[in-house]
Order: structure tokens, then C-alpha cells, then sequence
């Protein structure tokens, strides 16, 4: 069976990786001088209690060659066939990593066959797209099926997000194309999502009700006549506001799979507490 292997930012929720069996490779979190293992050194109520009290933002660095090829041994114990999910390699250098570790691996384990799938995503897009390879591998599907399903929902995927403040991403030096919005940091609630890779500006509001209004606006753009979705909430310390937008998206669009999915800390520390998103795509 296929292995699929997927990096903390993903935010996959804990009780999905286990049933899927997707193997998960920590981003790291550079707190002052520690150095922590993303969703295992430091969990996300912790951090997040942690960061709306702090007066800096932490550092995060993605995991380095030796990471996934680590992962890829532990892997090769059960298989010879592995896909490995990444986020937009526009934002991270964990695609790059795994490029260089399949490299290195082909020496070193020969038998090995490793596909990377740089999904051009963040949040749980990138998730989607780990969930539905798994889900594949699980019904024995091969290992190009597997990574095409990665791809494909990576593709057809959308990420909509807002919070109170663009303050995190703007400090993290993560805003991308929507840099034009910092100087409005205190005055609306922005509305951002990612295209070609990069984060971009959607929107604004001057509410949460509005800036969730205009988030049902942009996915009816996105929709055809009879479309389905699957859908992930995505929130930072908020999941009652992420239950809010669940509840308004089941309400308008016929749904076939949804959940809430808190952001991990690495993908946390550059929105901020208080984030609220949804991931979907087209089924």
C-alpha cells in the first residue's frame, strides 16, 4: 500500500491522521531559544494561550533533507511506494527538502519509489489533498493513482480566510500579494486567499458577520449548478466562530463531508489567535 506522508502544516485533525495512517513530519516553531517539534514539542491550546500574551512573533523553519528522509525510512519498513504532500513551495522550503532527500534516497534505498507533490496550497487544502491520497492508497490504488488524486483536489481546492488583524502575517513577512491591506491593519478584517501559490487579498469587511457574508460570496463564485463540496474549517483558538462559518456553509451549499480542523502552531504563528478559514474543493 501506498505511504502517504504530509508535514505539520497541514492541520489535519490528530484523529484523521491516525485512521488514515498518514505519517506526519513536524514543521519547527523557534520560540526566543527553543527550538520545538511542531505538534510535538508544542501543542496548539498551549501556544495559542502562549502567543495572544506575547510581544513577538515566533520563528518557524520548514523540516531539512534529513527530516524526510528519515520519514522515508520509516516508510521503506512497511512499503516501497510513498507519496509525500507538501505546501506551496512559493511559501516553504519543505518541498525543496523532499526533493533533495528523494535524491538522496535513491542511493541509499533503491527500491524506493517516492513521488512529491508540491500542492501550491497552505491549510487544509494541502490537507485535503494528504486525506484524499490517503484515502485512495486505502482502497489499493497505485502509486501514480495515488498522486494524481493529490494533485487533482490540490488543484481544485480553495482556501478563504479571515482574522482581526493581518498584524501576523505582515510581521512574518507571509502576506504575499496582500501587502496593501497592512495599512488598514486596525480598521478591517481582511479577507485573504491564495492563488498561483502566493497568499492574496479577496476582500474586506468591517465584521465578522460581513467578512463571512463575503466569504459565501466568494465560493458561490467558485460553484457551478449542482456542485459539491467537502469542507474543512480552519481556525486558530476559535472554533466557535469556525462552527459559526460551518454552520452558513451547510446552510447555502449542498456539503458532503465537513469538519473543524484547528491550525497547527507553525501555521498558526503567522495569522494570529483568532483566525477563521475554510478550505474546500469541488468534489
Amino acid at each position: 500500500m501506498v505511504q502517504i506522508i504530509a508535514d505539520s502544516c497541514a492541520s489535519i485533525p490528530d484523529e484523521m491522521v491516525k485512521q488514515l495512517g498518514i505519517q506526519i513530519v513536524p514543521y519547527y516553531v523557534h520560540r526566543g531559544v527553543e527550538s520545538l517539534l511542531d505538534l510535538v514539542d508544542v501543542k496548539r491550546q498551549e501556544f495559542y494561550e502562549w502567543m495572544a500574551q506575547a510581544d513577538h512573533v515566533p520563528k518557524t523553519a520548514n523540516p531539512s533533507p534529513g527530516d524526510y528522509l528519515t520519514a522515508f525510512r520509516l516508510a521503506a519498513a512497511k512499503t516501497q511506494d510513498i507519496v509525500t504532500v507538501h505546501m506551496t513551495s512559493k511559501g516553504s522550503g519543505a518541498y525543496q527538502s523532499a526533493l533533495a532527500a528523494r535524491d538522496i534516497a535513491r542511493e541509499t534505498l533503491p527500491d524506493l519509489k517516492i513521488e512529491v507533490v508540491d500542492t501550491l496550497q497552505v491549510a487544509m487544502v494541502h490537507g485535503w489533498a494528504a486525506i484524499e491520497a490517503a484515502r485512495s492508497a486505502l482502497e489499493g490504488q497505485s502509486l501514480e493513482q495515488v498522486a494524481h488524486k493529490a494533485r487533482q483536489v490540490a488543484s481544485k481546492g480553495m482556501m478563504i480566510q479571515t482574522a482581526d488583524t493581518l498584524r501576523y502575517l505582515y510581521m512574518g513577512g507571509r502576506i504575499g500579494k496582500a501587502k496593501h491591506l497592512a495599512g488598514s491593519l486596525l480598521k478591517i478584517r481582511p479577507i485573504i486567499g491564495m492563488e498561483e501559490g502566493v497568499i492574496v487579498a479577496l476582500g474586506q469587511a468591517r465584521s465578522r458577520a460581513r467578512a463571512y457574508q463575503g466569504m459565501l460570496d466568494l465560493i458561490r463564485q467558485r460553484l457551478s449548478p449542482g456542485d459539491r463540496i467537502k469542507a474543512a474549517f480552519t481556525h486558530a483558538a476559535a472554533a466557535q466562530e469556525a462552527q459559526r462559518l460551518c454552520d452558513l456553509v451547510e446552510e447555502n451549499f449542498d456539503c458532503e463531508e465537513t469538519f473543524l480542523a484547528e491550525l497547527s502552531p507553525a501555521l498558526g504563528v503567522h495569522t494570529g489567535p483568532g483566525t477563521v478559514g475554510v478550505c474546500f474543493y469541488v468534489t
